[in-house]
């Protein structure tokens, strides 16, 4: 029989040892291969963390045939952000129009794969149980911050620039990044963009939630610890066609 490719498990971290498996994930990507960093790094145990983890569900897919979690991602809903008292995006971007909006929010982060299951079904396996998760949960607003890598505008001015003036928000939906820390994605006049060559900078996971009908929040944030340029994305259920709208909907039909 051919070989059908490997099998995956995705699942809530239920243990301190399952914490500390995304974590380690983490540092490899985040720290190791980006060079980002963080007050709570821990290098001697090659650890990403910070004082959000206790507060989110960590989700994690693991390859079944060795049992290595290969992919994480980091979920807050509205209600566990209430006991920590803020949205982890919230140090970078007013989320006024958000909260005020009394929709169900759920906070995405720290979403990452290793390299060797990247551009395979891995990603495909991890989408899927975030689909789930927003239909248990009825989340109506799913938002968080996703990274350019460097903190330098020259050669991010195209595809910021094509975000800004192609998939910017609108106003019930518009987040900001914060006035101290303000970066301007209106950098290359609309007459002036390329958007092929702007798209093919865009990180693969922005260009999934692009696909599925997201927004981008005006400016973005320079992230000099982790060396990244953050921008936040803004996904609104109710605003997706019938197609898109079965990846979140539990639907699991053709």
């Amino acid at each position: 029989m051919p070989d059908s490719g490997p099998s995956f498990t995705v699942r809530l971290a239920e243990s301190d040892a399952d914490l500390r498996a995304a974590q380690r994930l983490r540092y490899d990507v985040f720290v190791r291969e980006l060079g980002g960093g963080g007050a709570m790094v821990d290098h001697d145990a090659g650890l990403e963390r910070d004082r959000f983890d206790p507060f989110f569900d960590h989700m994690l897919i693991s390859d079944d045939s060795t049992g290595q979690v290969v992919g994480v991602y980091r979920l807050l809903r509205d209600d566990q952000a209430a006991k920590l008292g803020q949205f982890y995006s919230e140090d970078e971007y007013d989320l006024g129009v958000l909260r005020q909006s009394d929709r169900k929010l759920l906070e995405l982060g720290r979403s990452c794969l290793h390299p060797d299951y990247r551009g395979g079904a891995a990603m495909f396996h991890l989408w899927n149980g975030l689909a789930e998760y927003v239909a248990e949960h009825r989340i109506e607003v799913l938002f968080g911050v996703a990274s350019f890598h460097g903190t330098d505008m020259a050669p991010l001015a195209q595809p910021l620039s094509m975000l800004h003036h192609n998939h910017l928000a609108p106003p019930e939906l518009r987040v900001r990044a914060q006035p101290s820390h303000f970066q301007s994605m209106d950098l290359v006049a609309p007459d002036q963009l390329d958007r092929r060559v702007a798209m093919v900078q865009v990180p693969a996971l922005i260009k999934a939630y692009l696909r599925l009908g997201g927004f981008v929040g005006e400016g973005a944030f320079v992230d000099h610890a982790f060396n990244t340029t953050d921008i936040c994305l803004v996904l609104d259920t109710a605003r997706l066609n019938a197609r898109q709208r079965r990846i979140y909907s539990g639907d699991r039909g053709a």
